[in-house]
């Protein structure tokens, strides 16, 4: 049996660390970077006594989430103590949601692949609850000891499960960089995988295509990059299923993934809900939102990128891929949307072209964001004009392009000015340099008028070379037909 024969079942769970300034239930600082324990309050650390306070703040932002993904907002949900035992976990349970969570279901719609193979599937989603994280165990330096550090006991995570809707890690990874996008694109996280702002849990089974019932499961923990995401599914789909074949039984368990190896190695056998012992928190009243408080909310929301894509689609004419790249990140819009505000709205394709082309490919080069580029909007749209009023040929554009981004000028004006780069258009300037090149290119001038197409593109090229780039490429060809009688 081949594994074409299998099926991979995913449902991803993703920890979105909440971007407050305070932890969930105390006023320490939620800052990265703190020496060790620094940031841990007598409430994290769970002295006697103590008593939790919810942040209004991680509810908010809660919230904000629930309405971009058109899920219900619970008027009443509750906060439950999740039992179990480890050193980073002072109090020895950890504050969380469990049969009332603040958010259900929502529809997330993902985009998978390129081009024409490309297309869109929706991602149901089951609950996105509130809790607080653990602190963390530290191996390193110790003398062969381990340390606890407390800083991130009690910072506030939105845990956003979804059903198992996903078919392939590729399904998997568009999922998680769109709700990635989204988290950011409404102000709630931060995003950063490298300090464990957004870590992921992958659930994965196998199960012989056309059946029903679902594999047994194995959840892949801590994964904190789309690359790691992918290897780990497709090393854990192809292990279950040669473990199948084989005649073996997988085994409900919580699994880590090794990237210098590739591999999956199985941490302990997975605990399931009864487990944990859950029961309401004593300390915590239930948590009641009234309508006027989301109203609230919905009235500071950004416009959202589904309803973003859907305008630059009908209102600039952009083609749907486009539309989705230009909305895959709230930074990138909102280049993209000043520049064309610059330039005005008939340059938006141009404007598209030109984020999605050179800017994109010079901000990658670089390793910076899109909001970090030397370029301004302003500055890419006086030369999208430039190109259009015909100021500028393309290959000069891109001249002109390099020198704004290395800062030799403040403007396309300024640069064109400067080097002397404007296109020339004066026909008779141009007749000029074309009546030399045909003379000086005999060969190329017969070969043409013998039905070679070719040839007559090294002719407009000598003719661009003759100018400096400087001649307008359709006026030379336009006039090189003409003279040879095309």
């Amino acid at each position: 049996m081949s594994r074409a024969d299998w099926e991979t079942v995913i449902g991803l769970e993703i920890h979105a660390q909440l971007n407050t300034q305070a932890k969930i239930f105390s006023n320490a600082s939620t800052a990265f970077g703190a020496p060790p324990n620094a940031q841990a309050s007598a409430v994290d650390i769970a002295l006697p006594g103590v008593l939790p306070v919810l942040n209004r703040g991680a509810v908010e932002r809660a919230i904000r989430l629930g309405l971009a993904l058109g899920s219900n907002i619970a008027p009443k949900s509750v906060f439950a103590r999740k039992n179990y035992f480890y050193p980073d976990l002072p109090k020895g349970y950890q504050i969380s949601q469990f049969e009332l969570p603040v958010v259900q279901g929502g529809i997330l719609t993902i985009r998978v692949g390129e081009g024409e193979e490309a297309y869109e599937k929706p991602i149901r989603l089951t609950r996105a609850h509130l809790e607080e994280d653990a602190g963390k165990s530290l191996h390193e330096d110790f003398h062969g000891m381990s340390g606890i550090d407390l800083n991130r006991a009690g910072t506030p995570l939105l845990e956003i499960v979804s059903e198992p809707d996903m078919r392939s890690s590729a399904e998997a990874v568009a999922y998680a960089r769109a709700l990635h996008a989204l988290v950011c694109w409404i102000d709630i996280c931060d995003g950063n995988m490298q300090e464990g702002s957004f870590r992921c849990d992958a659930n994965v089974s196998v199960r012989k295509k056309g059946d029903t019932t679902l594999g047994t499961r194995r959840e892949i923990k801590n994964l904190n990059s789309f690359r790691f995401l992918q290897q780990a599914i497709d090393f854990e789909t192809g292990w279950q299923i040669e473990t199948l074949e084989d005649g073996g039984q997988i085994q409900q368990s919580t699994v880590l993934f090794d990237p210098e190896t590739g591999t999956t190695r199985m941490m302990r056998t997975k605990e399931d809900a009864h487990d944990y012992r859950y029961f309401p928190d004593p300390d915590l009243l239930p948590l009641e939102i009234g309508a006027d408080w989301i109203e609230q909310i919905k009235a500071s929301m950004p416009e959202l990128p589904t309803a973003m894509k859907a305008r630059f689609e009908h209102s600039l004419g952009l083609s749907p891929q486009d539309a989705s790249a230009l909305t895959s990140s709230k930074e990138v819009a909102d280049y993209f949307q000043a520049t064309v505000s610059a330039a005005g709205t008939a340059q938006a394709k141009r404007c598209a072209n030109w984020v999605m082309g050179e800017l994109a490919a010079r901000i990658n080069k670089a390793g910076l964001g899109i909001s970090a580029a030397p370029i301004s909007p302003a500055q890419l749209a006086g030369l999208i004009l430039r190109i259009d009023d015909g100021s500028l040929s393309n290959t000069i554009a891109r001249k002109v392009f390099e020198a704004l981004w290395n800062g030799e000028g403040t403007s396309a004006d300024d640069i064109i000015e400067r080097q002397g780069l404007k296109q020339v258009t004066d026909s008779g300037a141009i007749e000029a340099i074309v009546n030399e090149v045909i003379a000086a290119n005999p060969k190329s001038v017969e070969e043409f008028r013998a039905g070679k197409e070719k040839a007559l593109n090294a002719l407009v090229g000598q003719v661009m070379k003759a100018s400096r780039g400087k001649a307008n490429p359709a006026q030379v060809n336009e006039l090189m037909r003409r003279k040879l009688g095309s």
